[in-house]
């Protein structure tokens, strides 16, 4: 059975700009909590009691280090006692695969293990994979997806199959749907054999390392492959998110919001489509104040919807597939609509928030819009502002009455 998991958190996460400009991508809040602690929780309630996190850099460090430690607060806030949280040695790594190498060497790992990047969502059955894993007696087993004929194939590393789902190569983010030899896609999410350890400090893969040649997708699959180790493909069946862009981000929150039970989005029912997160007198107080602004009209909902904890709202507001983090309050005659709200930012009252993410303790004026927009921490958004298409990075301040659009201010 499967006991450790590796997170490799290499990379400045990027394609996540201006969300990951000071925050690793690990720790991005993710429906009111860290990305990564989704997948922690769910992976130890299956059996997983190590998680060691690849840090890489600075803000992949600090910022997961000093939110999880050595997992004390997961162990408390989740009751799960036998969880224990390990890091990456004050080492360098030159890919996701050099940071595995890493830590199997440094915590001398010599058994079965599973490897997951740390900007998926997944649901994933973890003793039906090991059991598949076992059964193929596979060097490397790869989740891969089914992706529906309406996504583009385009932006993944598509595998071809063999008759006994043994992978014969990957063709990375093919130019054309033509060039893809089926739609499964390599999900980022890995069982290594126990004999891995070996391969991953053999003199060419410390060849490949001083080529810097360390990605997984790009460079040791294919050479795993190619030395006929035994690759094999298991067909993950439940949900995957890949939320490395803002795009994907949103697509992703919306999605769970809608499919998640409430007990994983830890939170309760108080209407259809209103879930509420806190247990604390003062929460169960406002909980009971929104309740009656919802009943009386005050608060219109429609979609699905989730607020956290110490959430105010004015009067007159309209809610529609909205997140709203923790200690967010929200002013008069104010819409949000399809949008993520980060923890405690101020919305001015009569201003329209649509397909957009707002970050954490930002300040939107009042009448301002912001459509379909990316707005980073601590961003001060002046009255009457409209943002459209844009993207604003951290600290940065928007004069009252301007107008941004497809644009990004840096």
């Amino acid at each position: 059975m499967l006991k450790k998991a590796i997170f490799p958190l290499g990379g400045l996460g990027t394609r996540l700009y201006p969300l990951t400009v000071e925050t690793s991508k690990a720790v991005v809040r993710f429906l009111n909590r860290p990305l990564i602690e989704f997948s922690i929780v769910k992976l130890a309630r299956q059996g997983i009691t190590e998680f060691f996190m690849g840090v890489s850099g600075y803000f992949n460090y600090k910022e997961v280090y000093d939110y999880f430690g050595e997992g004390l607060k997961v162990r408390v806030k989740y009751g799960l006692p036998d969880v224990r949280i390990r890091y990456q040695p004050n080492e360098d790594s030159v890919g996701n695969a050099d940071s595995v190498r890493i830590i199997m060497n440094y915590y001398n790992i010599r058994e079965e293990i599973l490897v997951a990047q740390a900007d998926l969502l997944f649901d994933v059955n973890i003793a039906e994979l090991y059991n598949y894993h076992a059964k193929k007696g596979a060097f490397m087993t790869i989740a891969v997806k089914l992706l529906d004929r309406g996504e583009d194939i385009r932006h993944f590393g598509v595998a071809d199959l063999s008759d006994d789902w043994r992978i014969k190569r990957f063709v990375e983010k093919p130019r054309h749907v033509s060039e893809a030899p089926s739609r499964y896609i390599n999900t980022g999410i890995y069982v290594l054999s126990k004999d891995f350890r070996d391969f991953i400090e053999s003199p060419k893969i410390l060849e490949y390392r001083e080529r810097g040649m360390m990605d997984f997708g790009q460079h040791i699959i294919p050479l795993i492959i190619e030395l006929n180790k035994g690759v094999y493909a298991y067909e993950l069946k439940g949900y995957w998110f890949d939320v490395g862009t803002p795009e994907r981000y949103l697509e992703a929150a919306l999605h769970l919001l809608r499919s998640l039970s409430p007990e994983d989005l830890e939170a309760k029912t108080l209407t259809n489509n209103v879930k509420v997160q806190g247990k604390s007198r003062e929460s169960m107080e406002l909980h009971k104040r929104i309740l009656s602004q919802i009943n009386s009209g005050e608060v219109k909902v429609d979609g699905e919807n989730l607020i956290g904890r110490h959430v105010m709202l004015g009067k007159n507001i309209a809610l529609a597939d909205a997140i709203i983090d923790n200690y967010t309050i929200i002013d008069d005659n104010t819409s949000i609509y399809h949008s993520v709200i980060m923890d405690r930012c101020r919305i001015g009252a009569n201003t329209v928030i649509r397909n957009s993410i707002i970050g954490r303790h930002t300040r939107i004026g009042k009448k301002a819009l912001i459509e379909s927009s990316v707005i980073g921490d601590d961003v001060i958004v002046g009255d009457e502002a409209k943002l459209v298409n844009a993207r604003v990075w951290p600290h940065r301040e928007v004069p009252a009455g301007s107008h941004i659009e497809n644009m990004t201010l840096r």
